[in-house]
């Protein structure tokens, strides 16, 4: 049976593409939240998802970058009351 499941890991892993369609950015605010926490993940190793090179500009350079060009998803979720 773990066979089975490893032949349906690589055939998910194949066949389906990331969809990048992320929402509109509402507010300077959102905007600097959302690159602080793609910068976090970036200086943990993320790969960068830009032409930009990585070693001569800081994470939060890349991490905006990538999010002028909406090569990051994100969700925005609503405020509990």
């Amino acid at each position: 049976m773990a066979k089975k499941d490893e032949e349906n890991i690589e055939e998910i892993e194949e066949g389906a593409e990331e969809v990048i369609d992320p929402p509109e950015i509402d507010s300077k605010y959102r905007m600097i939240i959302l690159a602080a926490q793609r910068s976090k993940q970036l200086q943990r190793g993320a790969i960068s998802r830009t032409d930009i090179d990585i070693r001569k500009n800081k994470p939060t350079r890349v991490a905006m970058r990538e999010l002028e060009e909406k090569r990051v998803n994100f969700e925005i979720l609503e405020a509990l009351k």
